[in-house]
This record gives C-alpha cells, structure tokens and sequence, in this order.
C-alpha cells in the first residue's frame, strides 16, 4: 500500500518497560537486560550492544490469540483442548501465527468524551448504548469487517500503573453488540478490555467478552492501546495496521498498531 503524500500515522502503541501496568497473572510483564555492552579493550574499533528480552505474550500493547480462553475446555469453532492441542511448548491449533495481518478500516468510539469524562474508571462498565451513542454522536457507521477501538481515557496514565489498572471497561453488552456488527476485531486503551472482576450474570464468569469475542465468535482482542492523540484530532475513521508476530502456538503477540489518516 502506496501512503498518500498528505497522510499521517498515528502510533497506537504505548512504550515497553519494566513496571508497566500489566494484569496480575502476567507479571511481571516484561523485562529488559543488556548482556553485551560496548566497551574499550575490543579487538577492533567497532563494538555491539546486544540485550535479552523476557517478556509474556500479553504485555505492553498485544492482540490475543483465539487460543488464549476457552469456555468448559474448548477453543473457537468447538476446538476441544486435549494433549494434542494444549502442549508445553503452545498450541498447535489457534495460536498468535494464525493471525492475519490486519489492515482494514478502523473505527474510534471515544466513549470517554462521550461521557463527558477524562477517564472512565471501575464501576461503571461500558454498555451497549454507550458504543450506539458514541457511533451516531461521531458519525461513523461500523461495517462488517471493521476494527474497533474503545477509548476509556487510562491510555494516559500509562506510566502510572496504579491509576491505569483501575480502568473501566467494556461489558458483556457492549461486546455482544460488536459481534453482531461482524467486526473483524476490537481494542481498548485498559488491560483486559472487560470490566475487571466483574461476574457476567448470564455468562457466570469473569471477563465475559474475552469468551463472546474469542471463544464464541473468533474476534481478536487488542489491549494496552495509545489512542490519546487519534482522540484529540477526532479522526474516528481510519485504515488501521496491525502486524502481530507469528509466535508458533503463543496465546498472543506483541503489536505495534497504527492508524493511518489523510490530512485532507
């Protein structure tokens, strides 16, 4: 794809380091060491800086693979988990290099401004007439295939962990609704796009839309966005890229998400 000489590219990605917000069963989330410095007494004048990275798939701005839940142990389109498919070394089914590449159009529904708050935190989850608001208010129309980002406000409280780990998030409701739409994927600038510890009353469990968009309707999730700036500029269409990694059997993959505007 040829960018237009008026386009601009927003970065979706929030920045990677040790201490970044992370949900608590996948601490400690990422860590950087440098192992190789560069340093006098080398053979020759040119020296390299090398470092390990260690670091769980769903850290730092990621997607889920549709292998990462299940509902009564079974994957997306009824996959059932038995030692064939769940093994030491990842998934032979459903894992993060099944995932296509994504460039399509994206849609941002700032349900933040739509509220009329800076932030959207625990307690009051993003419902379905929430994201009907927000798409008529903008006027955008979300199409079969389309990429949705939800903005709660918290992607600016990225490097305070403390404030960013009390974000709200979406409901069962809410993410009902996008399946119905037939988009391809959803996003949120929060940690786990669910309202966290939140009990769906008729799913019975948490994290209700991780089940309706992964399990039962194979839509990819991406968290941990930076939609700050797409937000101020108010561009809520856009064509969205997103390359995750082909992590053979991984349960997600690092991303770096962006969306490309025209000036015009």
């Amino acid at each position: 794809m040829i960018l237009p000489t008026n386009a601009r590219v927003y970065d979706l990605e929030q920045p990677r380091y040790f201490g970044a917000p992370t949900f608590p069963s996948h601490a400690p989330g990422y860590v950087y060491t440098l192992h190789r410095h560069h340093e006098r007494g080398m053979s020759e004048a040119r020296t390299g800086a090398s470092g390990f990275m260690y670091t769980t798939e769903h850290s730092g701005t990621h997607i889920d693979a549709l292998c990462h839940q299940a509902e009564d142990l079974r994957l997306y389109g009824g996959v059932k988990i038995d030692a064939r498919v769940q093994t030491s070394q990842g998934f032979t089914e459903l894992g993060a290099e099944t995932i296509e590449p994504l460039v399509t159009r994206g849609i941002l529904l700032d349900v933040a401004r739509q509220r009329g708050v800076d932030r959207i935190g625990t307690g009051n989850p993003i419902s379905r007439e929430d994201l009907e608001a927000a798409e008529r208010d903008q006027g955008v129309a979300i199409g079969e295939g389309d990429v949705v980002l939800l903005r709660t406000g918290n992607g600016a409280f990225w490097q305070d962990p403390a404030v960013y780990l009390q974000a709200g998030g979406a409901s069962a409701s809410a993410s009902s609704w996008l399946a119905s739409r037939g988009v391809r994927a959803v996003g949120a600038d929060n940690v786990a796009w669910d309202e966290v510890g939140v009990v769906d009353p008729d799913l019975k469990v948490t994290l209700p839309g991780h089940v309706i968009l992964l399990v039962h309707h194979g839509i990819y999730i991406i968290e941990n966005l930076y939609l700050e700036e797409l937000a101020r500029a108010q561009r809520y269409a856009f064509t969205f890229i997103c390359l995750p990694l082909k992590l053979r059997g991984a349960t997600g993959s690092p991303v770096r998400p962006i969306a490309v505007v025209s000036a015009s």
